[in-house]
């Protein structure tokens, strides 16, 4: 589960937010919208430990990730948080299950190549796995995404606008496997969007206004 408890963040005295505080358990999922620059973004990246609050607290399960060391907090995410992005971040020149390994070994320091393999069929890409990621669509290379979010079954599962770039069938698609795997991994799942189709599909939201 995570819980954040009075979250401030600043990038400038003229830019400054103060969250709502927030508890999603396992197997949860929690939507986070609002418009553009109302922080959805940089509060996933604090949930994510991609950035360090101003002031406040994050717990996920027992670990105040706010008093980890960058290096503490490094090894923290590789092992316990998913991060599905906006930008995937591949290496060009690594294939499909190379790429979903590489994130294993990241975190672990062994290469999860089974595992890996068992994710990219669940995620029906089987028929992918030795292809570069640019060769695929945009909804197959956001499926390897949740693949190599999944790889080292972490605790807090984090979307950026997963859906805003697919069409309805495969935005639907992917919704329903990130919170079927968030159930299935037991992981708290927290979405940031502005999708409306999300919006109607999920009760749970957090509205930043």
């Amino acid at each position: 589960m995570i819980l954040t408890r009075n979250l401030t963040f600043s990038y400038n005295s003229s830019q400054q937010f103060s969250f709502p505080d927030i508890e999603n358990k396992a197997t949860e999922t929690l939507l986070i919208t609002g418009n553009s620059g109302k922080g959805k973004t940089t509060l996933l990246h604090l949930l994510g430990g991609l950035l360090r609050p101003t002031s406040g607290e994050i717990a996920i399960e027992d670990t105040n990730i706010t008093n980890l060391s960058e290096k503490e907090l490094d090894h923290f995410r590789g092992k316990n948080i998913g991060l599905v992005l906006q930008q995937s971040h591949f290496v060009a020149s690594l294939n499909v299950i190379e790429n979903v390994v590489l994130a294993s070994w990241l975190a672990t320091g062994k290469k999860a190549t089974e595992k890996a393999k068992s994710l990219l069929i669940q995620l029906d890409l089987e028929d992918q796995m030795y292809k570069l990621p640019s060769n695929l669509s945009v909804g197959q290379q956001q499926r390897v995404s949740i693949a190599r979010a999944l790889i080292n079954e972490p605790k807090l599962l984090l979307a950026d606008e997963p859906t805003s770039s697919l069409d309805d069938e495969n935005a639907f698609k992917v919704a329903d496997l990130l919170a079927k795997l968030s159930k299935e991994y037991k992981a708290s799942l927290i979405i940031v969007t502005h999708d409306q189709r999300l919006k109607d599909k999920f009760s749970n939201q957090l509205n930043l206004n």
